[in-house]
């Protein structure tokens, strides 16, 4: 295909026209119950609201301007708050929370410095697509503007990180816009909603009734793809030759795992998964090769470079995956279905484009597909599946064993896996070991794998995990993080001890910013500048002091410090970690600072020039 054939805007009208729309489900959204009216303050109309809603859990710390809400949380016996060290530990917990059970994470903060606390997390669950309503206290209406004590307008702040942010002045509008916040967090493309209330709506008096009437004029996102377009799409898929399923974080998204295995199993083509999409499809599934991208598998990238067809479900071209785009795919048509009409043909042109839920659009493509096939004879895709065959036995993922005598941190990773199995939760700081447990975790299902992919935030991971225990407490979570990652926001180890929350943390110490020292070693000539972080080695190999100590960090918040130095401890020490269920774990793993993630596509280059360790790319060209 050319990537100068634009889909016209006719064509994405057509997508989107004869769609439906989503209207609020009473039932999703507490609508259903009626509350007959009642005088209470503004704060505790924030309360019943919440409570209406179905919100059982709530991540906050509290201050001046959000104070008056705290009061009447203390009567509530739905709502159960969870007093977080930092807000922006709050945010990432809602998103944890959010992210493992599908359902909106809430999180409260105070105005000011509370609030713009609060920033990274919007910003990252936008990014991400995830459900978060925020909810901060503001200033007196009255000093608005002022410069006032702790004052700061977060709604223009949060404005572009947000689906939407509102600012409450009037008691009498909380219901209503607190209904509206869950609903626009949680349809159409899920995301974030920030709600500033300020401490004079709070504190007077008004009138709280359920169900409010939603003011949400225009917003009507489409859910089902249009009948025209799917059938396009059957076609396209009907005469493809190489046809690839790239799959992104809608398909877990519009839970639609199940939809899909169906879909692809009728096609038979192959699968890929971005960071997003693990889990999304099994790892173990023989259609499924590999992550796409800057360091996805070889197999994956070689399927998308060579395919002259990409069914693109929920996923957004983002640069991590296609690389240089103009030489992404280059010889594929492209079909693209998404709940954000905004994302189609943004990146690549789309040929049909389909705009809807993928709920309700995947069966639907399915049964035109069984139908095409039906009418023309199956495609025989044993010619392309020997190519991308050649591909994942030549090159699968692997490593190598350090040259420093040190653990490699992809065992420790694999080990992990191994002993915790899929039905774990897997919640990954950003780096080094979020690409190493991106692929070497086996992801068997959705809801499985959390990480930050499109912000890239480091500090994620122990609060993300704190946020997934407390919705799934049934479950083993692993906040799998880096010695850089850790120290940004392991104060919630504190919040997870005194609140019985028994995460397990896996730090993968390197002693160093390691994708930081990787780019270093691969493009500045190992000029370590500024990456040692003296945690285990310091840079001759040496022990020294270790600032700090992980161990003792561990014990100091009231968990359980282990540490692991030697490669045959591993699995030991591990077994240590699982049989502790009544507190939090913390394993430090230290492990080789020289390992590096492969394979790898530099930064601005093709897919087609992926290296499979430093200056070795795959043959392209063997015969097949």
């Amino acid at each position: 295909m050319s990537n100068k054939t634009a889909t016209s805007p006719a064509s994405l009208a057509a997508a989107t026209s004869r769609g439906r729309s989503a209207a609020p489900d009473p039932r999703m959204y507490g609508l259903a119950r009626v509350v007959e009216p009642e005088e209470v303050s503004g704060s505790e109309s924030i309360i019943r609201s919440l409570e209406e809603l179905g919100v059982t859990d709530v991540f906050g710390i509290p201050g001046g301007t959000i104070l008056p809400t705290y009061d009447p949380l203390m009567d509530s016996s739905a709502v159960n708050h969870i007093l977080v060290r930092h807000e922006q530990g709050g945010g990432h917990a809602a998103q944890g929370y959010a992210m493992v059970t599908g359902k909106v994470g809430v999180c409260f903060a105070t105005s000011g410095p509370g609030a713009t606390n609060l920033v990274t997390a919007l910003a990252d669950a936008h990014m991400d697509s995830v459900p978060l309503v925020a909810i901060t206290g503001q200033v007196n209406a009255q000093v608005i503007g002022t410069d006032a004590f702790q004052e700061a307008d977060i709604v223009g702040i949060a404005g572009p990180i947000t689906k939407h942010a509102f600012l409450v002045t009037d008691a009498d509008s909380i219901p209503r816009i607190m209904a509206e916040a869950f609903h626009l967090a949680s349809s159409g493309r899920p995301g974030p909603v920030l709600v500033d209330i300020t401490k004079s709506a709070q504190t007077a008096r008004t009138t709280f009734a359920w169900p409010p009437k939603m003011e949400l004029t225009g917003y009507r996102p489409v859910t089902r793809g249009h009948a025209k377009q799917v059938r396009e799409a059957a076609k396209l898929i009907q005469d493809a030759e190489r046809p690839v399923f790239y799959i992104g974080g809608g398909i877990i998204k519009a839970d639609a795992s199940d939809e899909f295995r169906e879909l692809a199993e009728s096609v038979g083509a192959p699968v890929v998964t971005t960071l997003m999409a693990r889990g999304a499809f099994p790892d173990s599934h023989r259609q499924n090769v590999g992550m796409p991208g800057m360091h996805g598998t070889v197999a994956a990238v070689a399927a998308l470079q060579r395919a002259d067809l990409l069914i693109t479900l929920g996923a957004r071209f983002d640069d991590r995956v296609t690389g240089q785009l103009d030489t992404f795919a280059p010889e594929a048509k492209v079909i693209h279905a998404d709940i954000d009409p905004a994302e189609i043909s943004k990146n690549r042109l789309a040929d049909v484009p389909v705009v809807g839920s993928l709920k309700e659009i995947i069966p639907e493509l399915t049964m035109a597909v069984k139908d095409a096939a039906d009418k023309g004879g199956a495609q025989d895709l044993a010619p392309w599946w020997r190519q991308v065959d050649r591909f994942r036995d030549t090159y699968p993922l692997g490593y190598t064993t350090p040259e420093d005598g040190a653990t490699a941190p992809q065992k420790v990773i694999e080990k992990i896996s191994a002993a915790s199995g899929p039905e774990a939760v897997y919640v990954a700081g950003v780096g080094q070991h979020q690409m190493w447990a991106a692929q070497f975790v086996q992801y068997e299902r959705p809801r499985q794998w959390l990480n930050s992919g499109g912000l890239g935030t480091m500090g994620y991971a122990v609060p993300a995990a704190m946020g997934a225990q407390v919705g799934d407490p049934d479950r083993v979570v692993w906040a799998i993080d880096g010695d850089g990652c850790f120290q940004m926001t392991n104060q919630e180890l504190a919040t997870c001890a005194i609140n019985n929350i028994p995460i397990k943390v896996a730090v993968i110490n390197n002693s160093s910013l390691g994708m930081v020292r990787q780019w270093q070693t691969l493009f500045y000539e190992s000029r370590y500048s500024n990456t040692d972080l003296n945690t285990a080695l310091n840079a001759s190999g040496e022990e020294v002091v270790r600032i700090p100590d992980f161990v003792k960090l561990a014990e100091a918040y009231g968990c359980v410090g282990l540490r692991c130095e030697r490669e045959e401890d591993i699995d030991d020490v591990i077994a240590q970690a699982m049989a502790i269920t009544d507190r939090p774990v913390v394993v430090d793993f230290v492990v080789s600072r020289d390992a590096m993630v492969w394979p790898m596509v530099p930064a601005g280059v093709s897919n087609s020039d992926i290296q499979v360790a430093r200056n070795l790319t795959p043959d392209w060209d063997e015969e097949d």
